[in-house]
């Protein structure tokens, strides 16, 4: 469901978007809106992912992890990528993204949901109590060699 949302109610929408906004003050001011919004994200893409990587480089020097800058960085790229897609609903997620408080805001709430969990390769949370680690398949049987 979240696929269909993706790629196809949201393309859909992002095109009539832009036939009403076009219709409305012309086709060449759109584009040049579409055009002004992806040069605006790089910009602050640059910007705030160099920050975020010299306080995530800060923090691995001072021997912590740098979990914060981490999922910021995640935010920072899929805002930046937001942006780079034409239309105006995007940008208006990619914007959200890229903006500090927001961002800051939902960084921490996904942080704070995921607190005290620790997810390996397998599914498995290491750090949750109520979780077992998988066993595998056993098989109890006798067999017997046959001459």
């Amino acid at each position: 469901m979240p696929l269909l949302l993706l790629f196809i109610v949201l393309p859909m929408a992002e095109l009539w978007l832009l036939i009403k906004v076009g219709s409305a003050i012309g086709p060449l001011t759109t584009v040049l809106m579409v055009i002004l919004t992806a040069l605006l994200g790089v910009t602050l893409l640059r910007i705030q992912g160099f920050s975020a990587l010299l306080r995530a480089q800060q923090k691995m020097a001072a021997g912590e992890l740098p979990a914060e800058e981490l999922v910021q960085g995640v935010f920072l790229a899929a805002g930046g990528l937001l942006l780079l897609v034409p239309g105006f609903i995007t940008d208006a997620v990619g914007f959200l993204c890229l903006t500090p408080g927001i961002r800051s805001m939902l960084v921490g709430g996904l942080l704070k949901r995921s607190r005290g969990r620790v997810f390996m390769a397998g599914g498995f949370a290491a750090n949750d109590a109520t979780r077992k680690a998988p066993r595998p398949d056993v098989i109890e049987g006798e067999y017997r060699r046959e001459p």
